[in-house]
């Protein structure tokens, strides 16, 4: 249900004269409103929510010339090119935004035992190594390909001695 389709359901709505104030019963109007659509918040790649909030911190930038800004970096004009993701991105500006979550991989070596296998990411110490699959708050083995990249560990999605599994 739109606006103007709640409108005009109250006021369809059989009313009373009571003096001056028609009576119209509460209840039935505040199961009319809950029913009232809201937008939808549109789901955005992760680099366009990152440019979408550093373009908001700023009281620099306009809609405009968020958008503007985002031609400035190849992977998001490239996403731009496309005239309905403008809109994506202005809905996104306006009404809030999810983020489309990314694939993540497990990257494992083959050939070698389990104690040394896998990929993982220590968040304290803030380092890469190789070591169990076992599942720790403080170390990561799901990746994205832009931590993957961004570490240098972007030649494993072309190697054949690394075998990678997609997760969820």
């Amino acid at each position: 249900m739109n606006k103007q389709e709640l409108i005009e359901k109250i006021e369809a709505l059989p009313a009373e004269d009571y003096k001056y104030r028609p009576y119209i019963d509460k209840k039935v109007v505040l199961a009319l409103v809950r029913q009232l659509d809201e937008p939808k918040k549109v789901v955005i790649p992760q680099y366009i929510a990152d440019k979408i909030e550093y373009c908001k911190k700023s009281d620099d930038y306009s809609l405009f010339y968020a958008i503007d800004y985002c031609y400035n970096f190849k992977k998001c004009a490239s996403w731009l090119i496309f005239k309905s993701n403008i809109e994506t991105f202005a809905l996104a500006w306006i009404f809030g935004y999810e983020v489309k979550e990314e694939k993540r991989y497990i990257v494992k070596l083959k050939g070698v035992p389990d104690g040394a296998k896998f990929l993982k990411y220590a968040k304290v110490t803030q380092e890469w190594y190789f070591g169990m699959k076992g599942l720790y708050s403080d170390r990561e083995i799901r990746h994205t390909r832009k931590q993957l990249e961004d570490a240098g560990f972007g030649w494993v999605f072309d190697c054949e001695g690394i075998e990678i599994e997609e997760v969820e």
